[in-house]
């Protein structure tokens, strides 16, 4: 870049571009948002039918446009912004050379030259005569410089070298910020085709990283979040932040912000469902490349050619299932996106998302935001649970996302008025097998500094949205429990209070803990209930394998709490509706959730004894 164009150039033009994207993209946002909540949920209501269907299939595809235009203008602006920091930098430091050499009366060429004036001690009658010195930035070609200044009898030769140098050097850097941006904003275009794809979801990724690698100095500008901060850290940090700088963070670090306990269900839910798209993309088009490979699935064995299946073929076939697994699992998801207003369903948020984490993958997902609710159940699943069936109903069973919306309709109906939100909490190692897996603490062990964190930032996120904890509850299913336990004992040993009102658990294995106060939980809100079925070996293998402290699970009288009454016939039937009504299980819990106590139903405990016994 030359001298003349950098001294007259606007950076603020750049500002203003990044203003105008960052609008646009608001703007996307904000008409996806009027799809998703608004305008697909009066179709769905009002009307049904082919026609109506393939409406809604048509409006969610339009959302999908604008939440890509969404991130996009959030990429380019971000992009400009920094583009414009950079070049900002250098103008100041070309600025302030020229401003030195203009004040000592010294005249900057138009190609950044500093000529100076004659000056000096009289040699023969003759002042020694001015000149102009040319800027350089190489260490060898400075050092003879300074050495040539030394021995010039005109004192402003020194200093008219050193304004070059810094003229010359502002001007460098401004040409390595527009070599550095111009390609990075070439590429930031998408095709031009009217059909957001997986390629284009890829792309957008791309653009991401290409960018972010570029912002350095600006994105080092904005204040870090706090490293290993806590929740109530995190939440500070967010706090302080001007809306410029949470859209910067959450388009250039989208996989981090949705991870960080403490901050807005909104903010998570932003960048959790940007990092859901672009690794939807990748998937497909991972699937679709392996589809496109696949080898012979049998071989020849033994002088008699038989055939056997090819380990290449059985490589790739387990590639395969497992991408299929990934993607319907995220598929489940948007599935819950869609439904939003079903029922009254409210709007889903993302809270958590990651395809591989400890190989099950991971999700958080509320209905409703659990940042401003009178009440909230987080729902943790147990044993068998994974990413690729977490929205699949077994049977006439409900999904772990499912059991989650139930018990949002049914506490929503005891709460009329107040505002509920129900969460799924699958962000730890799940046991794979019942057997082998899940009499070990071990997964429980690892998963619950996980579930302390979230349970913190929960807690934080909601007294910096309302000023106030509002009523939460931990509903634990089978080894979901175990992992209550474990993260109970996170915070007796750091001698401080659980942070939820009610912990509840349905056919637990065991607690690790002989009663409920060694948990830190008031027995007056530890509340547990047991099915029949094949809950019975659930429970009772608990008993006898070791989850249960001292041989007691949370359904035995003498763990202390409440022991409520139920009607699910399995294990996996707290959460059944009868005749579209719910069940005795799922109203109990839903009561506690709203903190209705003296309507749960509760075991009789003279009954329990004898059946102890």
């Amino acid at each position: 870049m030359d001298y003349s164009t950098l001294k007259n150039l606007k950076t603020s033009e750049f500002e203003d571009a990044a203003d105008g994207y960052r609008a646009a993209g608001h703007m996307a946002g904000s008409a996806k948002d009027a799809l998703e909540q608004r305008i697909n949920v009066k179709l769905q209501n009002s009307l049904s039918g082919e026609a109506a269907e393939a409406a809604l299939t048509q409006l969610r595809a339009l959302a999908k446009d604008f939440h890509y235009t969404q991130v996009e203008c959030g990429v380019i602006s971000t992009a400009l912004t920094a583009l414009a920091a950079d070049l900002q930098t250098a103008k100041k430091k070309l600025d302030a050379a020229v401003a030195d050499a203009e004040g000592e009366k010294f005249t900057v060429e138009k190609d950044g030259s500093v000529t100076y004036p004659a000056a000096g001690d009289e040699y023969r009658g003759k002042t020694p005569p001015g000149g102009t010195a040319n800027g350089v930035t190489d260490e060898t070609a400075k050092a003879l410089n300074r050495q040539a200044a030394n021995f010039d009898p005109n004192p402003h030769f020194a200093r008219a070298q050193a304004y070059a140098d810094r003229i010359t050097a502002a001007l460098e850097e401004a040409t390595a910020a527009d070599e550095k941006w111009a390609p990075k904003l070439r590429s930031l275009k998408a095709d031009d085709d009217l059909t957001v794809s997986a390629a284009d979801w890829v792309d957008a990724k791309k653009d991401t990283g290409g960018v972010s690698d570029g912002a350095e100095r600006y994105l080092d500008a904005i204040k870090a979040p706090p490293k290993h901060g806590a929740p109530e850290d995190n939440a500070e940090w967010w706090k302080h932040l001007s809306a410029d700088e949470r859209d910067a963070y959450i388009s250039m670090h989208p996989a981090s912000i949705g991870a960080m306990n403490g901050l807005p269900a909104d903010a998570r839910d932003e960048a959790n469902r940007t990092v859901l798209a672009e690794t939807r993309g990748q998937y497909e088009m991972r699937l679709a490349a392996l589809n496109k490979s696949e080898p012979p699935e049998f071989e020849s064995v033994g002088a008699r050619g038989d055939m056997k299946y090819s380990q290449k073929w059985l490589d790739w076939r387990d590639k395969k299932e497992r991408l299929e697994g990934k993607l319907k699992g995220m598929q489940a998801i948007q599935g819950r996106f869609d439904r939003t207003g079903q029922g009254g369903l409210p709007e889903a948020y993302l809270l958590g998302f990651d395809p591989d984490g400890e190989g099950n993958g991971r999700v958080i997902l509320a209905n409703g935001n659990p940042d401003t609710a009178d009440h909230t159940a987080i729902y943790i699943p147990g044993t068998k649970t994974d990413l690729s069936t977490i929205g699949e109903d077994d049977g006439d069973t409900p999904s772990d996302l499912k059991r989650s919306e139930r018990l949002w309709r049914e506490s929503g109906r005891l709460a009329p008025g107040q505002k509920v939100s129900s969460i799924t909490w699958f962000d730890y190692d799940a046991p794979d097998n019942v057997l082998t897996d899940a009499p070990s603490d071990t997964y429980a062990e690892r998963g619950a500094p996980r579930l302390h964190q979230y349970l913190e930032g929960n807690r934080a996120a909601h007294t910096y949205a309302t000023g106030d904890t509002g009523h939460t509850t931990v509903l634990g299913h089978s080894y979901g429990s175990t992992l209550i336990g474990d993260t109970a004992k996170t915070f007796v040993r750091d001698q401080t209070p659980f942070p939820a009102d009610d912990v509840m658990v349905a056919g637990s294995p065991g607690m690790q803990a002989k009663h409920a106060a060694d948990l830190g939980i008031d027995p007056q809100h530890m509340w547990a209930m047991e099915g029949g079925g094949s809950d019975n070996f659930v429970t009772e293998g608990g008993r006898a394998m070791g989850l249960g402290g001292g041989g007691l699970i949370p359904t035995d009288p003498a763990f202390g709490g409440n022991i409520m009454k139920s009607d699910a016939e399995s294990h996996g039937s707290f959460w059944d509706t009868k005749a579209s009504a719910a069940s005795l299980s799922l109203k109990n819990q839903a009561r506690v959730i709203t903190g209705r106590y003296g309507d749960v139903t509760l075991e009789d405990y003279l009954t329990l004894k004898e059946m102890a016994h």
